[in-house]
């Protein structure tokens, strides 16, 4: 029998549900992990097993439960579905080995994922997944019987090791310890979220409820389907509800998660989606200039140059990386940085889980706004003001898997001296390739949890932006 290969991408291991998806190779990874906290000595510490609102999310996180108890290890099973960052800090609060959290995070909704947080509640290290990975590909196949013990363990308790966990008590006090909520309460702010049908709905509205602000929530319910977008990622395509309901209700801001609520997507109070480098950006910027926070940035290699600008400004060092908190993360603990992100919109804070969260994200926009008293809009042209303008957009293409190595061989060519008849100054490839033009850059890179190229740029205006987009999609032929 061929057993599937198990690899790990920017955060987890992907796959299509009844594909390579099934019951039979979540135990395969469930195996696997256990064997590695064997290997480290840490499997009596427990691990903590959680999961988002997709189709038969909770049952894939009952099989892990069911093999880590079968064992012989103590699992504490998430009650309800929980977003990511609320179970990765449930790992710090419990003192874990780990957190097994069964999300695709923002992938349509024929995917699932296996994501694996180790103690320090952050996204693995590449040292970590390679070490997983050999250790799932030694499992062998796991048969139908053992996967009916292993849901009968987790559904009727048979096992003692496995308990319930609430996972949003201590996550809540923990940003309540963060944030002033008690300010933002009390602006006066009508709010409008959308929980993209995921597992972060409720956490605004309940953070907030109990003063003059008003927070309404759109998608909240459970829907696996995720109707009326293309997936669960908070960017413009997916928000036209979002950005009509937010000015027609007189909102003062929009913020939606994506599916498992470690990501954002900001909506200005006009009903206008702002990028995702600009809420980087201005997040950044609140902390140094506002609250006078000081400490590096990490950014991935396709979040704004503005970041490097601000640094500058506020003598503070920016660090680049490949994409994917299994790299930035590591680094913020070694730096005591002050934040980190990345352009997909996952942003993390000193003092928390070094892990994207959605949920503070969007919560330290609103304590911006009740301290400033100025709109999403006004704090923006304050920036830009200070960083000069900077536009974006980010192409994400379906590609022939045939295709792929011709596309590489386009995208590594040494001799690209210009594109669009704009002369490259300068590149690298810290993960994939960027090119670097007087004003702007482009970047292409295959994604690492879907199959799509992403074909990403900035520049100092929308229509430099489309004509490189333009360019590099004729230049690769895609």
């Amino acid at each position: 029998m061929m057993l599937a290969e198990i690899r790990f991408g920017t955060d987890g291991w992907r796959g299509l549900i009844a594909g390579d998806y099934t019951y039979g190779n979540v135990a395969r990874c469930a195996k696997g992990l256990c064997d590695y906290l064997k290997g480290r000595g840490t499997a009596g510490q427990g691990l903590v097993v959680g999961y988002d609102t997709r189709f038969l999310s909770p049952e894939f996180a009952a099989v892990v439960a069911g093999v880590c108890a079968g064992e012989g290890g103590r699992v504490l099973l998430s009650d309800r579905a929980a977003p990511t960052p609320a179970l990765s800090y449930n790992v710090l609060h419990c003192g874990a080995a780990g957190a097994v959290i069964i999300t695709a995070s923002h992938n349509p909704a024929v995917w699932n994922g296996f994501k694996f947080k180790p103690e320090y509640g952050g996204s693995a290290t590449q040292e970590i997944t390679d070490a997983l990975e050999a250790a799932i590909a030694a499992v062998g196949p796991v048969d139908a019987s053992e996967i009916d013990a292993a849901l009968r363990v987790s559904r009727e308790r048979v096992s003692s090791l496995v308990t319930d966990l609430e996972p949003s008590e201590p996550y809540l006090n923990q940003l309540a310890g963060l944030v002033d909520l008690d300010a933002i309460r009390g602006a006066g702010f009508r709010v409008v979220t959308d929980a993209m049908y995921g597992a972060g709905a409720g956490y605004l509205p309940r953070l907030l409820e109990g003063g003059a602000t008003v927070v309404e929530e759109l998608r909240g319910e459970r829907n696996p389907a995720f109707p009326g977008m293309l997936q669960p990622e908070p960017i413009a395509p997916n928000l036209g509800e979002l950005m009509a309901r937010v000015p027609a209700a007189g909102a003062s801001v929009g913020i939606a998660l994506d599916g498992d609520a470690d990501r954002v997507g900001i909506i200005d109070e006009g009903g206008r989606f702002v990028t995702t480098l600009d809420v980087f950006s201005l997040l950044a910027w609140y902390l140094l200039e506002e609250k006078g926070w000081r400490g590096s940035l990490i950014k991935g290699v396709t979040a704004s140059q503005a970041l490097n600008k601000m640094g500058g400004a506020y003598g503070v060092e920016v660090y680049e990386t490949a994409v994917g908190f299994k790299h930035m993360g590591p680094r913020m603990g070694e730096l005591d940085a002050l934040m980190a992100g990345e352009e997909s919109g996952g942003f993390a804070f000193r003092g928390h889980v070094p892990e994207r969260d959605g949920i503070l994200s969007g919560l330290y926009v609103l304590e911006y706004m009740a301290k400033s008293g100025k709109s999403v809009s006004e704090l923006l042209e304050n920036l830009f003001r200070q960083v000069g303008p900077h536009f974006y957009h980010r192409r994400d293409i379906e590609f022939d898997v045939a295709d792929r190595e011709r596309i590489r061989e386009l995208v590594n060519d040494p001799d690209l001296q210009s594109l669009g008849r704009l002369a490259v100054v300068g590149s690298d490839s810290i993960d994939g390739r960027r090119l670097r033009f007087d004003d702007g850059w482009l970047a292409v890179r295959f994604s690492g949890t879907e199959p799509l190229l992403r074909i990403y740029a900035e520049a100092g205006s929308p229509e430099r932006v489309g004509r490189l987009l333009d360019a590099a999609a004729e230049y690769l032929g895609v």
